[in-house]
């Protein structure tokens, strides 16, 4: 499948961890349009657990995003996403640079997400992952934050997309 949109798109991934949000954008797209929290921790501190580096972290993925938004480069945001905060942010990135933002959200349940993590070299607590998926958006939400487009996967198909507003 291929997942195409718009050159200069900030595509923002929406999911909890292990719902495989970076899995399927290491297939999709090319490394250099993928903006990773989790590198940029890693490279800060040999650890991409490490919660004190995401500041840092923060500020490596905005400069990026920047660099590649103002040229007119796709640029792809793997990180959960699912704080209104962070995606309020990456919004007002895309608007800055006048670009369009879509989200891919990861609908996948949160057994579907506990299976997947004991599997990650990088095992989230489960606690983490309950808190994570209060916080999960609808695809309505998204839209209404000001995505202009909103994909799904879902935990019947996760390996599909199925559009939830028409481009």
């Amino acid at each position: 499948m291929n997942l195409t949109y718009e050159p200069g798109t900030a595509v923002v991934l929406v999911g909890l961890s292990g719902a495989g949000k970076s899995t399927f954008a290491q297939r999709r797209w090319p490394a250099s349009w993928r903006l990773n929290l989790d590198s940029y921790r890693a490279m800060a501190t040999d650890s991409e657990a490490d919660q004190s580096a995401t500041p840092v972290a923060a500020q490596i993925q905005d400069l990026l995003l920047d660099a590649r938004l103002s040229r007119g480069l796709t640029a792809i945001v793997d990180s959960t996403g699912l704080l209104p905060h962070v995606r309020a942010h990456l919004l007002a990135r895309a608007r800055y640079w006048q670009r369009p933002a879509a989200a891919v959200l990861f609908d996948v349940s949160l057994d579907q997400c506990r299976r997947q993590n004991t599997g990650r070299s990088r095992v989230v607590p489960d606690h983490v992952l309950a808190e994570q998926h209060r916080h999960l958006p609808t695809a309505d939400q998204l839209l209404a934050e000001g995505f202009r487009f909103v994909d799904r996967i879902t935990s019947a198909s996760p390996a599909y997309l199925e559009p939830v507003h028409a481009r």
